[in-house]
């Protein structure tokens, strides 16, 4: 199974570099020399309104209130979510001993299992800041669908399912929307030095 959901998301991944679209790099970009590539789309992000570890329904303005690195995922993935959710964190930490601060947040896209309760614990295993978001599975879409992400249910096998989704972290700042996204293959401090680029140029 776990393969299975290996070979998955690299599939899923690549696919998802059919949305992306070339990013302005004009004279007044502020985060020209932070841009590692020319990616991200047209009014990539957006509004969101989702429901957190409290069962709090929470809105994408309230929640982005510094720089915040989001991960669509599931708590039950068996290999690839935990590992990628676990570099954002070690990343943001690394943030942190260079005196820098961002916000991780993990969105659920998996509601029918993620609960509140669920992703409450999921996030709090991985890092003490991280902020862990569920929601109705509308609530769900519409947050997909503002960042692009992918996401599939595969049929239930003795009740057990995987979800095949796209893997990529991405980058979003206070009064300037979405900025980056970044693949799974950064390391830790690979991914710190490119967040930190655009916290030190806002």
């Amino acid at each position: 199974m776990i393969r299975i959901a290996t070979i998955a998301a690299v599939i899923v991944a690549g696919s998802g570099l059919i949305i992306m679209t070339l990013l302005s790099r004009g004279g007044d970009d502020q985060f020209a020399e932070c841009r590692s590539s020319q990616v991200a789309g047209a009014d990539l992000g957006g509004s969101f309104e989702l429901v957190n570890g409290h069962g709090e329904t929470v809105t994408s303005e309230a929640l982005i209130t510094e720089p915040t690195l989001i991960y669509f995922g599931y708590t039950m993935c068996p290999d690839v979510c935990p590992l990628d959710v676990d570099r954002n964190a070690a990343a943001i930490e690394v943030l942190e001993e260079r005196g820098k601060i961002a916000t991780p947040v993990f969105i659920s896209i998996d509601p029918e299992r993620d609960t509140p309760d669920v992703v409450r614990g999921f996030a709090a295993a991985m890092h003490p800041r991280m902020i862990g978001l569920t929601g109705t599975p509308e609530q769900v879409q519409t947050a997909s669908k503002a960042y692009r992400t992918y996401y599939k249910a595969h049929p239930p096998v003795d009740g057990e399912y995987l979800v095949d989704h796209s893997t990529f972290s991405y980058l979003v700042l206070p009064d300037h929307g979405f900025v980056d996204f970044f693949r799974r293959e950064l390391s830790p401090e690979q991914l710190a030095d490119k967040i930190g680029c655009y916290v030190d140029n806002i």
